[in-house]
C-alpha cells in the first residue's frame, strides 16, 4: 500500500501523542512515528526538524486539548463544591487504568523538563485554581485558595490511588474529594 502523501500536522501529532503513551517518551523518533502515521521519516524531519522539536509541539498540542477540555467541562459545571468534585472527576476518567497513569507520569517528566512545557502546566494550574474557586464562592466560608488546595488533594487522590489501583480512578477520586469537602465545610461552617 502506497505511503499518504500529506497529512496535517495535528494527525501526526496525535498519532505521536499515541506513540509516546503507548512506549514512553524515550520511542518517539522519527522512524517509529513514519511506521505510525504513515508518512516517511525525511517528510516528518523536513516537518518538525528535530526529535526534541516534534516532542515539544506533541505534548504542547496534549496541552491544548487539556485546556479545551477543562474549559468545556467548567463551563458545564455548577457552581458548587458538588460541580468541583464533578469537574475533577471528568478529568480523571482520562487517567485510565494503572499502565495508562505510569506512562503519563513519565510524559509529566518531560513537561517538567521543558521551560515552555512547564509554563503550561502553570497556566492549567492557575486557570484551573480559578474555576474551583468561583465553584466554591456560592458558600461564602470557603477558605482562601479553596481551588488549589482542592486540586492539589486531586492530585494527591490520583498518586495514592495508584499505589494500590484496586477500585476504578474516578471512583476513587470521587471519595476521596468528598471526603475533602466534607472536612473543610466542617472546618468552615
Amino acid at each position: 500500500m502506497p505511503r499518504p502523501k500529506t497529512q496535517s500536522d495535528e494527525d501526526v501529532l496525535e498519532a505521536a501523542h499515541r506513540l509516546i503513551h503507548a512506549h514512553g517518551p524515550e520511542a518517539l523518533t522519527f522512524e517509529r512515528l513514519s511506521e505510525a502515521c504513515g508518512l516517511s521519516g525525511s517528510t516528518l524531519v523536513q516537518r518538525f526538524k528535530s526529535k526534541a522539536a516534534l516532542k515539544q509541539r506533541t505534548l504542547l498540542q496534549a496541552w491544548d486539548r487539556l485546556d479545551g477540555k477543562t474549559e468545556r467541562l467548567a463551563a458545564a459545571a455548577p457552581r458548587s463544591p458538588a460541580g468541583a468534585i464533578g469537574l475533577l472527576v471528568a478529568l480523571s476518567r482520562d487517567y485510565g487504568g494503572i499502565e495508562s497513569y505510569a506512562e503519563g507520569l513519565l510524559v509529566l517528566r518531560e513537561d517538567l523538563r521543558d521551560p515552555l512545557l512547564r509554563a503550561r502546566g502553570a497556566s492549567w494550574k492557575a486557570s484551573l485554581g480559578d474555576v474551583l474557586d468561583a465553584c466554591f464562592a456560592s458558600t461564602g466560608s470557603a477558605p482562601p485558595d479553596i481551588g488549589l488546595l482542592m486540586a492539589s488533594h486531586w492530585q494527591g487522590s490520583l498518586l495514592w490511588w495508584s499505589f494500590d489501583p484496586t477500585i476504578e480512578v474516578a471512583a476513587y477520586v470521587e471519595e476521596s474529594l468528598n471526603r475533602f469537602v466534607t472536612a473543610i465545610s466542617a472546618r468552615n461552617p
